[in-house]
């Protein structure tokens, strides 16, 4: 494996940061510490902690996406199974040692003004997870794919905050519960 560039190292320190502490809470000199880069270096690659932040966000997408999708596209799954398997991506990421709920809820909290720039990163991600299920209703032959993917979206959110808030490593599973049933009622 390819040794990770400077930039890397930088937005890898910072997402952990990010992710644990908080936005507002994390200093510059601490995620340039973590990272073992010089203060020059960093701002050679970011001009400010707004470009980090958002630099941060887009990786943390990627990642979650990447690994989400891998999880719930399954050799020999049907597309309607997959609808359900959401949810057991989401049990298996709420197992995870340093779950700290979801970095985009974390951040939108932190950055509640609707122009913000780190708020509208935060919307774009929650529209590409709802257009993902979309996508996997449209595939099991769902009448209305956008509302299925609503309801599901809502179980999804409810989960993760009752995950995190509560502790509650069961959340993703009861929330399958229910969703099966939304499921169940929009498929043909």
């Amino acid at each position: 494996m390819a040794k990770p560039s400077k930039r890397e190292q930088i937005v890898y320190a910072a997402m952990d940061l990010f992710y644990q502490e908080g936005f507002h809470a994390t200093g510059i000199e601490k995620i340039r510490e973590k990272a073992g880069v010089s203060k020059k270096t960093l701002y050679n690659h970011f001009r400010s902690k707004d470009e980090l932040m958002l630099a941060t966000l887009r990786k943390r997408e990627e990642l979650f996406m990447s690994g989400f999708t891998r999880k719930v596209e399954q050799p020999d799954t049907s597309s309607r199974e997959r609808l359900a398997m959401v949810f057991d991506a989401l049990d298996e990421w709420f197992q995870e040692k340093g779950f700290y709920g979801c970095m985009f809820i974390n951040a939108s909290a932190e950055f509640s003004d609707l122009d913000d720039p780190c708020y509208k990163l935060c919307a774009e991600h929650k529209q590409l997870v709802h257009d993902y299920i979309k996508d996997l209703a449209e595939q099991a032959g769902v009448g209305d794919p956008d509302e299925l993917s609503t309801q599901l979206n809502l179980l999804i959110e409810g989960a993760i905050v009752q995950a995190h808030t509560c502790n509650d490593k069961t959340a993703a599973m009861r929330a399958k519960k229910m969703g099966k049933v939304f499921i169940e009622q929009a498929l043909p």
